[in-house]
């Protein structure tokens, strides 16, 4: 199981509004161990810090978690993916997103239309352009909703040496999860989902999906942000509770997320919490997260314990596992749980039998 983090100013509570910050980011993701680093697109551009993040790493794999595609076409997506897979040696992973309607009519002023089908012809377009760049061949797909049918040479890339960055999805639903399944290279999960809907409603999804479409589950990769809930201190510990608790009850109003609590029999919390939302209510909501929903959506525990139970919820199920951390979490905490994470696939029965018991 790889582990990333996040650079850029994202879920883990840092800043990056400035090309130095992203580059001391990326400096000590390398420095602890980091296999990798996302950067999302909420209040930044999600490219631009990876080009920083290439020239500062050699090593670290670079991935966008997620880029709204529907922001933008197919084309200007697949040069961008395009050069940062080049600059960066082969190393980008190109994870793209929905977004809900009235961000993409409304914030970014661009159609929307049914996301599932949209976006499985969005992949294939940026497939295409990346083919005739390639191939040298001609440019001619034409779709329900992208047609590309112009490329002449002096407006074609030389062939990328690195080849074509693989492409994952960001899926909740089960059309959008069929979709990665059957034309994407991966998936990026929400961190608002848990191990039993993982295995129960997801995992049988994308089998399902890899085997109509002929694929292995082998080449498909599966990218999960796990909240975490750990410090180096109570009062470090505290104040995680707390932030975890906020996202988690905020995630829970959200009427696209109801399923995973009615699979735990949950779904009068999401009831009440999406009431509680449209009044502004956050304390109340935060309260109504009890710990058997805490240790349900987040691993819980001292820094030396997460590791362990990271992997015994996620092992044989999740590729890449970033950690979801939304407040500061002290630099000897992430160290920990990295080193125990690349060390997991070595537990003893004794340590996992320690992590069971909070010591």
């Amino acid at each position: 199981m790889l582990v990333d983090g996040n650079i850029g100013g994202s879920i883990d509570g840092t800043g990056g509004g400035d090309l130095t910050a992203v580059g001391e980011q990326v400096h000590f993701a390398d420095r602890v161990g980091y296999d990798g680093v996302w950067s999302t697109e909420v209040a930044r551009d999600p490219f631009l810090p990876l080009l920083a993040a290439a020239q500062r790493s050699p090593r670290l794999q670079l991935g966008t978690a997620v880029a709204v595609a529907f922001a933008r076409n197919p084309m200007t997506t697949a040069m961008v993916a395009n050069d940062l897979h080049a600059f960066s040696s082969g190393r980008f992973m190109l994870g793209l997103g929905s977004q809900i309607q009235a961000h993409i009519e409304r914030r970014f002023s661009m159609p929307w239309s049914a996301p599932a089908d949209r976006m499985r012809e969005f992949i294939s377009a940026v497939r295409a352009i990346w083919h005739s760049w390639e191939a040298e061949e001609r440019l001619d797909f034409r779709g329900e909703y992208y047609q590309h049918t112009l490329m002449t040479p002096m407006f074609r890339p030389e062939r990328n040496p690195w080849g074509t960055p693989p492409i994952l999805l960001a899926a909740v639903g089960p059309k959008m999860t069929r979709v990665a399944a059957e034309v994407a290279d991966g998936i990026v999960l929400h961190g608002f989902t848990t191990e039993r809907y993982l295995r129960e409603v997801t995992i049988p999804l994308l089998e399902s999906g890899l085997n109509a479409s002929g694929r292995e589950r082998a080449r498909f990769t599966t990218s999960y942000p796990g909240l975490i809930v750990t410090g180096a201190d109570e009062r470090d510990y505290g104040r995680a509770l707390d932030a975890v608790r906020r996202q988690i009850a905020f995630y829970g109003a959200t009427p696209a997320y109801r399923p995973v609590l009615e699979l735990h029999g949950w779904g009068e919390l999401g009831t009440e919490l999406h009431r509680l939302s449209k009044s502004g209510d956050w304390q109340a909501m935060t309260r109504l997260v009890d710990d058997t929903v805490l240790e349900t959506f987040a691993v819980v525990g001292e820094p030396g314990t997460i590791g362990a139970r990271i992997h015994r919820r996620f092992a044989g199920i999740i590729d890449r596992f970033t950690l979801y951390t939304p407040y500061p979490m002290a630099d000897s905490a992430r160290r920990t749980i990295i080193d125990d994470l690349h060390e997991s696939d070595a537990v003893t029965p004794e340590r996992e039998r320690d992590a069971a018991h909070g010591r």
